[in-house]
């Protein structure tokens, strides 16, 4: 790695991201879990809700993160806090799984735990990319966002090429996130970013992560058509290593090219500079023509029927998605797929959940800027097409659950990558970190209906009279032409903040956009 700089930040950030999805693998080991503590199914989701409250409720990473002593930011305390909190919830939830007595309710602390260490590693990246580049924000969040929707198919591969038990996995997820963190944590920080840079490095973050993408697309495609060799497996897993870690190559470039013209100034990076500031300007008249305040906070934004009708909706769509890949695992097993086939699904899931957030962005930028059409209307349009990927899960037909996953994981990315964007534009960027953490909670809210509530009680009823497992379509049909429904509730409530919202967008938002065009 090179000396701390913010590409070596950015690079670093990277890294971490690569491996901090831990959440996106509970599919893998549940089965281990459930077993292993003779689990009902509602008890797993029970489990399963306090993952998606640990890992979606950031507020106090936001807090910690937003701590800045002497007035300097400290990244690495927020990643250090991160790294012991993976370590302090995945290490006993090992040791439950290996025979040591845990009730319940502990296992659901060790959960909660675990996945309150995502947050804490995904806000300090974040912030720092931010603070780096605050002229590219929306493309650095892009990057940040898209490495960690590709963990948790990084992570199954680690998995695969070791060829460990899940109980081992579990251990594993407690070392190498840890691991990594602190090893890494130290080239996290906030540097000057008055300095101009070259564009071309930014974009070749994002065309590595895209790379990432395909490559996993490929080999976890190739795995279920032809049969690969441990050997073949090792090969594979060696290249996808190099790609993940061609970030620091990138960051050694881009600060060479840097200090060799650090000292020169253009025009054109004058204006670049003037531009952004007027951005900025313009974004907080936008707040002002919108809510009569330059920017809302928290008690002022929950204030508004906008929030609640954003909230809702994303806890329809976020809810349900979540409860889709949380009882993954049970539902492939109902349907007669193998342990190898479920954990490809929790691969490629990874691979849908990044797809929806980089595409989600990218499209709807285009449209606002050329049309003026209000983000709102694309959350109303994914909620509807998520719940044609339930009601494909429920029809059970022959590979309708590789199908469904599909446009559920595809459209649940949607949703992360818009609603924070909307969040910013409606209610201001002075108190957004802690309005888009508020509102990220719709998403275990919604998980803990429709996971345990919904799906884990219908499948203990389907299940035989004395058994813990169900087999045939009946144990999630019923489930997920309720979640079908939700999310065309869901859909309707974002139409409804799209015309709210409608007018907003195209005489403020939009005529400010075209300003600069």
């Amino acid at each position: 790695m090179a000396r701390p700089s913010r590409w070596s930040a950015l690079a670093a950030s990277a890294l971490i991201q690569c491996f901090a999805g831990s959440s996106y693998c509970f599919a893998v080991y549940s089965p281990a879990l459930k077993a292993s503590q003779s689990y009902q199914q509602s008890d797993l989701d029970a489990v399963a809700f306090f993952k998606d409250l640990g890992a979606n409720a950031g507020i106090l990473s936001g807090l910690l993160a937003a701590w800045a002593p002497a007035g300097r930011r400290r990244p690495w305390i927020v990643l250090l806090a991160g790294a012991a909190l993976c370590a302090a919830g995945y290490f006993p939830m090992w040791l439950a799984v290996t025979g040591v007595p845990a009730p319940l309710p502990l296992v659901c602390l060790y959960m909660l735990l675990a996945a309150q260490a995502q947050t804490f590693l995904n806000t300090a990246d974040v912030v720092t990319a931010v603070e780096n580049f605050p002229d590219r924000r929306g493309t650095v969040i892009g990057i940040m966002k898209g490495f960690l929707g590709l963990s948790g198919a990084i992570l199954v591969q680690v998995y695969r090429t070791l060829h460990i038990s899940p109980s081992t996995f579990i251990l594993m997820l407690a070392i190498l996130p840890t691991a990594i963190t602190l090893l890494l944590m130290y080239f996290v920080d906030v540097h000057g970013s008055h300095k101009r840079y070259n564009k071309k490095f930014i974009d070749a973050f994002s065309l590595i992560a895209i790379t990432v993408a395909g490559y996993l697309m490929i080999i976890i495609i190739c795995d279920q058509v032809v049969k690969i060799s441990s050997a073949e497996q090792s090969v594979f897993f060696v290249i996808l290593l190099l790609l993940v870690l061609s970030p620091v190559a990138i960051a050694v470039k881009a600060q060479k090219t840097e200090s060799a013209k650090e000292e020169e100034e253009t025009t054109d990076e004058e204006r670049i500079r003037l531009i952004a500031e007027e951005t900025s300007r313009s974004g907080d008249r936008c707040q002002e023509v919108s809510s009569g305040k330059e920017n809302l906070n928290l008690v002022q934004a929950m204030g508004k029927l906008n929030f609640w009708l954003l909230f809702l909706a994303m806890s329809c769509g976020m809810g349900s998605g979540l409860a889709t890949v949380n009882n993954i695992s049970q539902i492939g097993g109902s349907l007669g797929y193998t342990s190898k086939e479920t954990s490809t699904l929790v691969s490629l899931w990874s691979i849908w959940n990044f797809s929806g957030r980089f595409g989600a962005g990218y499209i709807s930028d285009h449209f606002l800027r050329s049309r003026g059409l209000g983000r709102p209307f694309f959350i109303g349009a994914t909620l509807l097409t998520m719940g044609v990927g339930h009601a494909v899960i429920a029809s059970g037909v022959p590979a309708s659950l590789y199908m469904g996953s599909v446009l559920v994981g595809l459209c649940y990315g949607c949703q992360w990558a818009l609603m924070p964007s909307i969040t910013s534009e409606i209610f201001g960027l002075n108190h957004f970190g802690t309005i888009f953490n508020v509102v990220a909670v719709a998403s275990p809210v919604g998980s803990y209906i429709l996971s345990v509530r919904v799906v884990g009680y219908i499948y203990d009823v389907e299940s035989p009279p004395g058994k813990r497992s169900c087999s045939g379509n009946h144990c999630f049909a019923l489930s997920f032409v309720i979640m079908a429904c939700v999310c065309v509730v869901g859909s309707a409530v974002a139409f409804l903040l799209f015309l709210r919202t409608r007018t907003f967008y195209k005489r403020v938002v939009y005529a400010s956009l075209q300003s600069f065009l």
